[in-house]
């Protein structure tokens, strides 16, 4: 197969048989789908988000009882427990820690290589991707604003111009929008090492979010994952992309309050921030496990209107790497003279 020459180098690095990476998405990335991901050929992301550490560690141990192949575990530097988190991933010999949420220091890069694990580190921006490989990283994401949930500034045919196409140091990762076999194989030929999807994957069968949150998704068009507004620098929340409902609603109210609250010296930067990140945990639950799809967070990427269909997870990644491999030869067929 012709894709075999362009997906080498990631799936050397993951240790996988495709460089297709599950997103790490709170509630959702749970031990069976970062198994069963692994079971079907590509490579899964457990979500440490605010779990407590006793948690994500039995978490770890159970989806390495469930597959036999490797997967890694995503670290938010700004959870509450991130520091005991990062002690625990270190000491478990992970094959994979990645960082996201905010720029990991220096130090806690080195912590990750130094205990065997490969550092992969979100770049939301080029002069974040510089710092981030200066810091040791071993590979970056660039994760387009397309995404779904927590989100940088900066679209993915921007990060792929700046950085993608700028550095050769480091494996780079592709996400943000990304659904299609036909898409994977042109990022893979611009110099990606593998991509990332979250969306396409909680329309799996084995994703365990409520029924109503897939039904949902199954009807969304691309237009109705939108951004969160950011009111103040005075609180730098992530803006989190999402279906528009009642909750989001609710988290502009949320901002405000929190401001308000800031101008009267009632809660600190970081109180007020760990209180962003508290209800974008509660809201999620709400709809991943209740079903509330009205004032729970319905997390979202762009390409939500790209997914119409619930599918076995390895019925998933077999379309992706078929469709890339067509693409592949079609663009092969006009480019060689017959």
């Amino acid at each position: 197969m012709l894709i075999e020459k362009f997906i080498k180098k990631g799936k050397e690095f993951l240790g996988c048989k495709y460089p297709i990476m599950c997103g790490a998405m709170t509630w959702v990335s749970d031990p069976n789908l970062v198994s069963a991901v692994g079971n079907a050929g590509g490579f899964g992301l457990l979500a440490g988000g605010n779990a407590p550490v006793e948690v994500l560690e039995k978490e770890i141990i159970a989806t390495g009882k469930m597959s036999g192949h490797p997967f890694g575990v995503n670290l938010i530097t700004l959870a509450p427990g991130y520091e005991s988190q990062l002690d625990l991933v270190c000491k478990m010999n992970c094959k994979v820690v990645a960082f996201a949420g905010g720029i990991p220091k220096k130090r806690e890069i080195h912590r990750v290589k130094e205990s065997g694990a490969n550092a992969i580190c979100f770049a939301p921006t080029a002069p974040v991707a510089l710092k981030l490989i200066d810091r040791g990283a071993d590979a970056l994401i660039l994760e387009g604003s397309e995404a779904g949930g927590h989100i940088g500034p900066v679209a993915l045919s921007i990060l792929i111009q700046q950085i993608l196409f700028q550095v050769d140091s480091v494996p780079i990762f592709i996400a943000g929008g990304i659904a299609t076999g036909r898409m994977m194989a042109s990022v893979l030929m611009m110099g990606a090492a593998g991509i990332q999807m979250g969306t396409r994957f909680v329309m799996s069968e084995e994703c365990i979010v409520h029924p109503k949150f897939k039904e949902v998704f199954r009807k969304a068009n691309a237009r109705d994952a939108v951004a969160t507004p950011h009111f103040d620098s005075r609180l730098p929340a992530i803006p989190v992309r999402a279906l528009k409902n009642e909750g989001t609603i609710e988290f502009a109210k949320l901002q405000l309050e929190l401001l308000n609250r800031l101008d009267n010296q009632l809660i600190d930067r970081q109180k007020a921030q760990f209180e962003v990140e508290e209800f974008w945990v509660g809201a999620l639950r709400k709809a991943v496990i209740d079903g509330d799809v009205s004032k729970g967070s319905l997390m979202a990427g762009q390409s939500v209107g790209l997914v119409d269909e619930i599918q076995p997870l390895k019925q998933i990644i077999d379309e992706m790497i078929e469709d890339a491999e067509s693409e592949l030869q079609r663009l092969k067929s006009i480019l060689v003279d017959k």
